[in-house]
């Protein structure tokens, strides 16, 4: 399936009781959640898209209600010396969550087919070798058992510049900004057409693309979320789990009951 980023652009603000429906749905990703613990399910939750597109404030949505002891975070920014030393999806390998685990990564391997191709860190030959690296690396993962949720958070060149202006002037977020802000947003029609290929080259049957409006952020959170909640829940298995007669023994005669 080819994704048309333009499809992605309306803004409109969320048709809902916005704080219930965030509840409720991180009430869902919490049972989700204990049931990838108790079933030893592993989940990948991988965040693409434009500077200040509002993928952070998703994420720190999305796992508000988890234990943190079975979820981790990984804000991927430019390889080491030691990780540049090797393959590039090497890195991302000491980062795979074990059973019973969720890897949530802001950023991802796709660095490889999108700010290294543009910004032309990787040849030519790297990155376009790279799409069949990323498919096979992702294919391994799903055959081993992990669920993969890609999303992709979009944003308008004029919301982008609203948003990357809020924050140099917001005394308390000057330090979310930086030169590649800048430097990325010249090239956007570069970033589009490597965009534009990715979708193309890695939209899989095993782990496809989801698009997200991120112009209006309340939005763009439920419908994140949402999808998120629909891909693991329907990878485990949603029944709670049986109480152990040995501990409910234990736990009556403890509690007097």
């Amino acid at each position: 399936m080819t994704i048309n980023l333009s499809d992605f652009e309306d803004g409109k603000k969320y048709d809902g009781d916005y704080s219930d429906d965030l509840i409720a749905l991180q009430t869902r990703l919490a049972h989700i959640q204990v049931a990838h613990i108790v079933h030893k399910k592993r989940a990948l939750i991988v965040f693409e898209g434009w500077d200040s597109a509002g993928k952070g404030g998703i994420i720190q949505r999305l796992t508000a209600e988890w234990d943190p002891r079975n979820f981790e975070v990984w804000p991927i920014k430019a390889p080491s010396e030691d990780e540049l030393a090797r393959h590039f999806l090497w890195r991302f390998w000491q980062r795979l969550p074990a059973n019973g685990n969720i890897g949530v990564f802001d950023r991802s391997w796709y660095g490889r087919v999108l700010v290294e191709r543009v910004e032309k860190y990787s040849t030519e030959a790297q990155w376009r070798r790279g799409y069949d690296e990323i498919n096979e690396f992702e294919g391994q993962q799903v055959d081993s058992g992990t669920t993969i949720v890609k999303l992709f958070v979009h944003i308008t060149q004029d919301e982008q510049d609203k948003r990357l202006k809020a924050r140099l002037e917001h005394p308390w977020k000057r330090w979310k900004t930086g030169a590649d802000d800048y430097r990325n947003r010249d090239k956007r029609d570069d970033y589009l057409d490597a965009m534009a290929e990715m979708f193309r080259r890695t939209d899989t049957r095993w782990a496809p693309w989801h698009a997200i409006d991120g112009n209006n952020k309340k939005a763009a959170r439920i419908a994140a979320l949402t999808i998120i909640a629909d891909r693991l829940e329907a990878a485990v298995d949603m029944k709670p789990p049986e109480l152990d007669p040995e501990i409910e023994k234990i736990a009556r005669k403890a509690l007097g009951l």
